[in-house]
């Protein structure tokens, strides 16, 4: 059943009207609210200047000034036929809000007193009765005084309660966001360090991110990748292979292909996986890939080392059993040419016998050298000096011709070298002789001797034919040889010479830019005993 309202709660009839002062006053009262209203906001601009490093006690001063206008306008409107008294509480929950429970209890206290203060003197009739106050009872004083003590501590609890959950929400939203960066942070950090590179495409292939070390493999920028179809950088067909059969998250397909990257092959390890979300479902593929050109190049040296020992085997018994037979004819030979018998096309052909026998036994013997290698004798000497001589030897050789252009760039001119002279001379002869057939109508030829990473690098280069993909595969294997007159053994003895000495060989080459042989040979290592320079020389002129 509906509760009935309390005894005189019900608006009264009006009295009797007030006199004309107090009706003067309540007509131009709202004016004056209004007018310390803006005197007010004046006022909290100068405590805000003035009080800059208190901010707790500028908003008490505030709330006060608020309560107080707020109370004044409550008295001009009516007192307590007013309804501007839920003012009160915007006042009450801001200081909730900004400071806390206790903030908004002690504003709800002073909020309280204000407000009672007002009806009871309005009760009384102070200072004078308002024109639109209406007859009031005692028992709607009160009931109206319990109400809004009620209600001013009702929405201090409410307001400060629900300002406590809401800092507590942003705290843990703002520590979640925290943690959400620092993860992003981490991850990123992750990505980037890894030496693979990864890509991430989505479902039509197109790539949508790319790591540093993918940067540093593909010789390109992520900005130049990102929107570019995967199809364009690996080819449509193997694309096509790589995502025909649909896999699950965890499994990857694997492939390697070949790329141009500056011009040269690129061989590429590829890996490509599916990229899921939290629900499972598809979002484009991962791509690892890796840098194999090293790899294949380690693989390339392990059989060509593997072959060479074959065929030095096969070369020592061939030598052996060919060496015996032919001392015998080539001796048989000399003897029936000593004697002199016969008629001119007989000796004529006694000659030639003569001269492919010590051909063959020329050839014999480079078989052995391959073979069998002399002892090294390691010595420390100049290796810049023995350059310069031999560069000397060479630049009077009868195989250097007019159109042909010498030159030497030495930088330091002298650097100490732990390695066997001789050895050392017979790869640049080797190099400095194939480098002149490879230029039968002249050309330059540039040998550099330079110093970095613990080793000493000799460079040959020449402006002649280049080679091919397959011969510069074939260049340091036995009995490959590309010019007229080669037994194919002298560049198979450099390969072996480097590796004796613990160094290597790189060729980069192309048909119609010449040829450019890079020898990297370990520096001293403070064991072997100095060397003079006058060894050098000998050594040259025993190549040559």
């Amino acid at each position: 059943a509906p509760v009935p309202p309390p005894p005189d709660v019900l608006p009264q009839p009006a009295g009797p009207e007030p006199d004309g002062l107090a009706a003067r006053i309540a007509g131009g009262a709202v004016y004056r609210v209004a007018g310390f209203a803006y005197l007010a906001s004046l006022l909290y601009i100068g405590l805000w200047r003035g009080l800059p490093r208190r901010p707790k006690l500028q908003a008490y001063a505030q709330f006060v000034g608020d309560l107080l206008l707020i109370t004044a306008l409550v008295y001009s409107t009516g007192g307590i036929a007013s309804s501007f008294s839920i003012f009160y509480l915007v006042v009450i929950a801001v200081a909730s809000t900004l400071l806390g429970r206790e903030a908004g209890f002690t504003v709800a206290t002073v909020a309280y007193g204000f407000y009672a203060f007002l009806q009871l003197a309005l009760f009384h009739d102070w200072p004078f009765r308002l024109a639109n106050a209406g007859e009031a009872s005692l028992s709607r004083v009160a009931y109206n005084l319990g109400v809004h003590l009620a209600a001013f501590y009702a929405v201090a609890a409410l307001t400060s309660m629900l300002a406590g959950r809401a800092a507590r929400a942003e705290r843990e939203l703002e520590a979640q966001r925290e943690d959400l960066a620092d993860l992003q942070v981490v991850h990123r950090d992750v990505i980037q360090s890894i030496t693979s590179g990864l890509a991430t495409t989505d479902p039509e292939g197109r790539v949508t991110s790319l790591n540093r070390a993918g940067e540093e493999i593909l010789g390109t920028a992520e900005g130049e990748v990102v929107g570019r179809s995967l199809q364009e950088l690996i080819g449509a067909d193997r694309w096509a292979e790589l995502i025909a059969h649909p896999s699950s998250p965890g499994e990857a397909r694997r492939t390697e292909m070949e790329l141009a990257r500056d011009g040269e092959p690129l061989c590429l390890g590829l890996s490509l996986s599916r990229l899921t979300d939290a629900a499972g479902a598809h979002r484009g593929y991962n791509v690892v890939f890796q840098d194999l050109t090293h790899w294949r190049r380690l693989e390339e040296e392990v059989r060509l080392k593997d072959r060479m020992a074959a065929v030095g085997e096969l070369a020592a018994g061939i030598a052996h059993e060919i060496g015996n037979p032919l001392a015998a004819i080539s001796g048989s030979v000399q003897m029936l040419a000593a004697a002199g018998g016969g008629d001119a096309s007989q000796r004529k052909l006694v000659d030639i016998l003569l001269k492919e026998s010590q051909r063959l036994d020329r050839t014999i013997k480079g078989f052995l050298r391959f073979a069998r290698p002399p002892e090294r004798s390691i010595v420390r000497f100049d290796v810049g000096a023995l350059l310069a001589e031999n560069f000397a030897l060479l630049e009077n050789s009868p195989e250097v011709r007019e159109t042909h252009r010498l030159e030497l760039a030495l930088d330091p001119p002298s650097v100490e070298l732990d390695a066997d002279p001789d050895q050392v001379s017979q790869i640049f002869w080797n190099l400095a002789r194939n480098a002149l057939k490879a230029m039968p109508q002249g050309g330059r030829l540039t040998v550099a001797g330079e110093v970095g990473d613990g080793v000493f690098r000799l460079r040959v280069t020449d402006t002649g034919r280049g080679m091919p993909e397959t011969q510069r595969a074939n260049l340091f294997h036995p009995f490959q040889s590309f010019f007229d007159g080669g037994t194919g053994i002298g560049m198979a003895i450099v390969y072996r010479i480097v590796e004796e000495h613990g160094g290597r060989i790189e060729v980069d080459s192309a048909p119609g830019r010449g040829t450019t042989i890079t020898v990297e040979l370990p520096r001293a290592s403070g064991r072997a005993e100095p060397v003079a320079a006058a060894t050098f020389v000998r050594g040259g002129e025993g190549r040559r």
